[in-house]
């Protein structure tokens, strides 16, 4: 069942060019089922969902699509999942993603919170310097602009606004990510990925000999 999950998923997200294609995608299968095995959850229902979680996101297919999700149950029909795994799946489906977390919806199962927690690690560490450069790149944002410092807003709306930078994004986004996790699993995970970001922007800012953003990072981080 999950090959022929990964097949179909395959064929709707293998030319992203976001950083949410499959190799995304089977980064937080593997990370799911691993935080699985140590939250004891059901991994059938982890795998579905992991795989699941980008197939109607509202950037690559639509608010609409995000609504309804409507990849998502075309899928596990097609693969004759029971009505009951689906409502599961699609439960935790509807709650996942950094946008959800910002209206306050947060994943109610133990499920739910395992892929939530491994979707946002994907973010951090070496990988999601990787993704977050790509995804700058696709959306035509710069990498750096050293005169346009981050703001501190969590306001849903300027969250959701395209940044200044790349370097503004992971300061006034992922640099949050360790906070949001929900699983121990999550937070052991994040807080070592967490720490590759924060030394990947001291030596970022180094190289760059702007001292005055090295010691706004460290002011930030008191407050993180």
């Amino acid at each position: 069942m999950i090959e022929e999950v990964k097949k179909q998923v395959g064929k709707l997200l293998d030319k992203d060019a976001s950083g949410h294609g499959m190799d995304h995608v089977n980064r937080v299968l593997n990370l799911s089922l691993k935080f699985a095995e140590k939250e004891i959850a059901n991994k059938e229902i982890v795998a579905l969902i992991a795989l699941l979680h980008d197939v109607d996101d509202y950037k690559l297919f639509g608010e609409e699509s995000e609504k309804n999700l409507t990849n998502a149950k075309k899928i596990m029909e097609s693969i004759n999942v029971s009505s009951e795994t689906q409502e599961k799946v699609c439960k935790s489906l509807k709650c996942i993603g950094y946008s959800k977390r910002l209206k306050g919806i947060t994943p109610e199962t133990i499920e739910g919170k395992i892929v939530s927690d491994a979707d946002m690690c994907d973010a951090l560490g070496a990988i999601g310097i990787l993704r977050v450069y790509q995804f700058g790149l696709k959306i035509d944002r710069p990498f750096f602009e050293k005169n346009i410092f981050p703001i501190d807003d969590t306001s849903y709306n300027y969250q959701m606004q395209k940044t200044a930078s790349t370097i503004n994004f992971i300061i006034e986004v992922l640099l949050k990510y360790k906070n949001l996790m929900l699983t121990k699993a999550g937070v052991e995970e994040a807080e070592e990925r967490h720490k590759i970001i924060v030394e990947f922007l001291y030596h970022f800012f180094d190289e760059e000999n702007v001292p005055l953003w090295n010691k706004y990072l460290e002011d930030h981080l008191d407050k993180v």
